[in-house]
């Protein structure tokens, strides 16, 4: 049987927490379906509860990632292992919004390669985190819509879904972590696939520990960046 939608959910030591998360993926996900939890090694608390969980979520998997240590590998190794149409990528710690999902698969379905879950559209909202990653966030996604052509408002938000043919036909050139959602928006918007998004409200994680680093990958976000920028240039119509 063919799969619509794998959904892809990298994890680091989440404990029990994920369980209540993944039973409203299955929810909002059921039929043919499948939740791919990746964890990186096998002490991770989060190994247990989900093993527990199998018997109860026919499409819920556990995959170990073999390709190094880190969200990057994970989220990796899980489209590689992935058999859906479409991935969706989402985030173990509760702030993106389950039923944000059958909307972003209806743009999937009516023709997007790249279907984001915006804070920053009308009707989405960013209900707390650290202030300073928030402030360089907006201004980034904003200012690539506004000036550098992409036609998303939240190029940076990680919790989007993918069509499999677009990731197939797109190498991954990422090296640090989560800037991977803005590489595969510019290389979308570059390459002229379709772009669509929907309104979520992100609210930031209430239990854990968040393993963004933002003085690390800041430089890999702003590679990319410059990347939309030189790109949109390039495409621009020469003057008679």
């Amino acid at each position: 049987m063919s799969l619509e939608l794998s959904i892809v959910l990298p994890v680091y030591n989440e404990g029990p927490a994920v369980v209540p998360l993944l039973r409203r993926l299955a929810a909002v996900a059921p039929g043919p379906n499948e939740i791919i939890v990746v964890y990186d090694f096998d002490e991770d608390t989060t190994v247990a509860p989900v093993r527990a969980l199998t018997p109860e979520l026919p499409g819920l998997r556990l995959l170990r990632n073999d390709l190094g240590r880190g969200v990057l590998n994970a989220i990796k190794a899980g489209i590689a292992d992935s058999h859906g149409t479409f991935v969706l990528v989402t985030m173990a710690d509760g702030s993106d919004e389950p039923t944000d999902i059958e909307p972003m698969l209806e743009r999937g379905r009516a023709g997007a390669d790249v279907v984001a879950a915006s804070r920053y559209m009308r009707g989405g909202r960013q209900v707390g985190g650290p202030r300073l990653k928030g402030l360089l966030s907006r201004a980034a996604g904003l200012s690539l819509h506004w000036l550098g052509s992409v036609p998303i408002h939240d190029p940076t938000s990680n919790f989007k879904l993918y069509r499999r043919s677009f990731l197939d036909a797109t190498p991954i050139e990422s090296t640090a972590g989560f800037e991977l959602a803005l590489e595969l928006t510019v290389k979308a918007t570059l390459g002229s696939r379709r772009l669509a998004e929907v309104p979520t409200t992100w609210r930031d994680r209430t239990s854990g520990q968040s393993n963004f680093k933002l003085r690390k990958w800041l430089p890999h976000y702003v590679h990319w960046y410059i990347v939309a920028f030189r790109g949109r240039l390039r495409r621009r119509p020469r003057a008679a």
